[in-house]
């Protein structure tokens, strides 16, 4: 199995500007990222920058990144151009890290990858995790998956599902010797075949996506597979927020 890890870094943030750049213990969080994935077993970890700053900050590091246009509308159309730069071929596989994610595990990378490779029948894969508790199971910022037999995607929802009509108000799947699934929390962490990571920036945007605004409902809205990897626990904190920020430079200077 081969694979290449693409991180897209774009200066822009409207909670934390310039968040690529951040400083985590010593190091701008892009390359703090690129270095953990770098661990897993890609190939290689090539940034996708919207900006020479990123560019100059990732090969100060022995970052492999390429410049891509910085007026993309979403991360998979700049992780498209990035593929073209870097000659993929169709059938190739690439994993889409998000670049704010300093603690990103590498082998969940590896086993989302794995997923891909195993699983023909789907476009893309993806990881999730069981929900911890009710008032992450009702917040509408923790998007929620809903998995049939072969753990393939039925749905990603921001709204609490599945509901437990029996359990109305209660973290049922906490409760002891409680039988029904557990809501399994969606981890933003993306496997494609070049091809159709090519495709999609290019299917028209889903009422759906744009209702729920979640991307990978395009994916699914057009018939499109999604294979999700579920592992036992949460990964580690990714970076949204200066509160976010301060909390992962504390755990990495610890």
């Amino acid at each position: 199995m081969s694979f290449t890890v693409l991180i897209p870094a774009r200066l822009a943030s409207t909670r934390l500007p310039n968040k690529p750049l951040a400083d985590i213990a010593g190091l701008p969080m892009v390359v703090r990222v690129a270095q953990r994935a770098a661990l897993s077993r890609a190939s290689r970890c090539v940034v996708a920058a919207d900006s020479p700053t990123i560019m100059q900050a990732c090969s100060e590091h022995g970052v492999q990144a390429v410049l891509t246009r910085s007026d993309h509308p979403s991360g998979s159309d700049r992780l498209a151009e990035a593929c073209s730069l870097l000659g993929l071929g169709p059938q190739e596989m690439v994993l889409n890290v998000q670049g704010d994610e300093p603690l990103i595990e590498p082998g969940l990378i590896n086993a989302v990858a794995e997923l891909l490779a195993e699983r023909l029948d789907c476009a893309m894969s993806t990881a999730a995790h069981p929900i911890s508790d009710w008032a992450e199971f009702v917040n509408p910022n923790v998007v929620k998956v809903v998995l049939d037999a072969q753990n393939t995607a039925l749905y990603f929802s921001r709204a609490p599902m599945p509901w437990g009509r029996d359990h109305e108000g209660r973290a049922w799947w906490t409760e002891p010797n409680c039988k029904d699934p557990p809501p399994l929390r969606h981890v933003g962490l993306y496997g494609y075949r070049v091809g159709f990571l090519q495709q999609f920036p290019q299917l028209p945007q889903a009422p759906l996506e744009r209702l729920e605004s979640l991307e990978q409902l395009r994916a699914l809205w057009h018939g499109h597979r999604i294979a999700v990897h579920v592992s036992d626990h949460a990964p580690g904190a990714g970076v949204d927020t200066p509160e976010d920020l301060e909390r992962v430079r504390q755990l990495l200077m610890s």
